[in-house]
């Protein structure tokens, strides 16, 4: 069975989006995690972990790899205190390990 060019696998929904209680395809709900994922991915992308999705190509930019790094360290000085131990422990591990892919790229 093959999915139909431009939907999200599985559920029928175009890409990004997922489908709510009433099966209506919605962007999916705005939570702490789910920016820090996406924060992360961001890094990932531009230290060439994730390829392109349209091309496959992977491209390394060190100075937007820094800027969403930045951008994590932030969050956690400034949520300091207001954070579930979930979340804390999320931002944490996320910081922790994309710190070493970037040390790891730079010295390539």
């Amino acid at each position: 069975m093959s999915e139909e060019k431009g939907k999200t696998k599985g559920c029928g929904c175009e890409e990004g989006k997922v489908p709510n209680k009433a099966g209506k395809c919605v962007m999916p709900e705005v939570t702490f995690p789910a920016f820090i994922m996406s924060l992360n991915t961001s890094a990932l992308y531009h230290l060439g972990e994730i390829a392109e999705p349209g091309t496959g190509k992977k491209t390394i930019d060190l100075d937007l790899a820094r800027h969403a790094i930045d951008t994590l360290m932030l969050m956690q000085e400034k949520t300091k205190g207001n954070l579930t131990a979930d979340e804390e422990n999320l931002l944490k591990n996320i910081l922790y390990d994309i710190k070493l892919r970037f040390v790891s790229v730079a010295k390539k």
